[in-house]
């Protein structure tokens, strides 16, 4: 048997350390080998759940399955691993000192045979992989991360286009991961809005933040739907504090009672996030009177946004996120085709201008919000295997179904841009893979400042109004 025995202390409440280890979904964020998680159980992390590790050997990978033994919070956690090359037992346990919280992490590897014959030979080699995986865990718990940077490879091949467009897909995202830090920012009790969450980006982000403990609001328009969203979120997370509001943010009386009711709860709002959004097959208009692509992916983030703003403001670094669309990058500024006409209508061009608005948008925002405390960022989810995608795009999704993300990798930035204590530090940027990624992949879709500013007086005159004839 080799025995690996390590200890170190980080500056962060025995809770917060406890509950980022017992996790292990977490381990390729700092284990040394470790490069793929997944857990195979339902509910919350507790005896019995159980996770699915890949790491890398010298030659290929082995599947490490874990079990959870005890779960003793905040001071214990043990779990057991099997694979065809050992078993293991992994023993933390947490202390709070004056400094923060000290843990204790032992490991007991059990080689089979043939390997248990030559295991003297493995025990510098195993000695120097517990080592770097407990340093790579301080270093995590630290959390003292940089906000990201364009790197000189995705500047480059945003710059040849093809190369950028190629980062869409599932082959982009799994680039990019290679390169992001650990996040275990705890974000319990954070309140956070996220419109669209019946479905897709907004399903997945909802269920990532609710297992970190975040208060959530989710906002649909199918009340069922809604109900079964929230039951299935509470079961699997444990995280009582998610409720629901019903409305057709298509229909701007919606939106404004919604933004009412949120106001008079009179609780700041740590994170808005604006997801909710469609791609329609033929042009209509809504009972107000709006195109109706128009007046759900930008005249509703727009108008809900500013509404909130005092909760916003109320925040410790309250943040806006606006989930747009990589299909923006064919598309320049034009505020007078903002509202399609039914003359020719393509839904594709018409969602692709409205996401384009909402790009400069966001780019506004952060300039004038900067002195509130607000950031305001963009993201857009590659090319993302979403029931809207599936529905709305049927032969894009047909040819390109083997390369696309899953949702969760989709909304993987949403998430990180919601949680992580480095992107509250950055605003006025577009995301991909949690890198800031450049608004225009071409210069001819490049706006002029005066068409910039066309389009927030544009946007002003619906402020009061629930009409276009107004």
């Amino acid at each position: 048997m080799i025995c690996l025995k390590e200890t170190i202390t980080v500056a962060r409440p025995i809770a917060e350390c406890f509950d980022y280890i017992a996790d292990f979904r977490n381990a390729p964020e700092w284990d040394s080998t470790a490069f793929k998680a997944t857990k195979l159980t339902d509910g919350p992390v507790a005896v019995g759940t159980r996770f699915s590790v890949r790491c890398r050997l010298p030659l290929g990978s082995v599947e490490l399955l874990y079990t959870v033994i005890a779960h003793e919070a905040p001071t214990r956690i043990v779990l057991r691993a099997e694979s065809w090359l050992f078993e293991a037992t992994d023993t933390i346990e947490l202390q709070t000192t004056p400094d923060g919280t000290q843990i204790v992490y032992q490991a007991d590897f059990n080689y089979r045979q043939p390997i248990a014959a030559v295991e003297g030979a493995l025990q510098s080699g195993m000695e120097r992989m517990g080592t770097a995986s407990v340093q790579g865990l301080k270093e995590a718990l630290e959390n003292a991360f940089e906000a990201p940077e364009v790197s000189s490879g995705t500047a480059l091949a945003d710059r040849l286009v093809w190369p950028g467009l190629a980062h869409f897909t599932r082959l982009g995202y799994r680039r990019g991961r290679r390169r992001w830090n650990p996040d275990s920012t705890t974000i319990t009790g954070q309140r956070m809005v996220i419109t669209g969450a019946s479905s897709g980006l907004g399903y997945e982000a909802a269920r990532a933040l609710a297992e970190r403990g975040a208060d959530l609001v989710l906002v649909m328009r199918n009340e069922e739907r809604a109900q079964t969203v929230v039951r299935e979120l509470q079961a699997e997370s444990g995280n009582e504090q998610i409720r629901y509001e019903i409305a057709d943010l298509a229909l701007m009386a919606q939106v404004d009672d919604l933004a009412q009711r949120l106001l008079r709860e009179d609780r700041p709002i740590d994170v808005l996030i604006n997801n909710a959004g469609a791609l329609y097959d033929e042009w209509q208009q809504t009972d107000e009177g709006l195109e109706q692509t128009f007046a759900l992916l930008l005249l509703s983030p727009w108008r809900l946004t500013r509404a909130l703003h005092p909760l916003l403001c109320r925040a410790n670094n309250g943040r806006v996120i606006n989930v747009v669309s990589g299909g923006m990058y064919t598309q320049k500024l034009n505020v007078d085709r903002l509202q399609a006409s039914p003359d020719n209508f393509d839904g594709a061009t018409a969602y692709a201008r409205c996401k384009r608005a909402l790009m400069v948008v966001t780019e506004e925002w952060a300039a004038s919000w900067r002195e509130d405390g607000i950031s305001v960022n963009a993201m857009h989810p590659g090319w993302a295997d979403t029931p809207g995608v599936e529905k709305s795009l049927p032969g894009f999704h047909r040819l390109m179904g083997p390369v696309l993300r899953s949702p969760y990798e989709g909304a993987d930035t949403i998430i990180w841009l919601a949680a992580a204590a480095e992107a509250g530090d950055v605003s006025g940027e577009l995301f991909l893979d949690r890198e800031p990624r450049t608004t225009h992949l071409l210069s001819r879709t490049e706006e002029s400042l005066e068409e910039r500013q066309r389009l927030m007086v544009f946007l002003n005159s619906f402020e009061h109004t629930h009409s276009v004839a107004a």
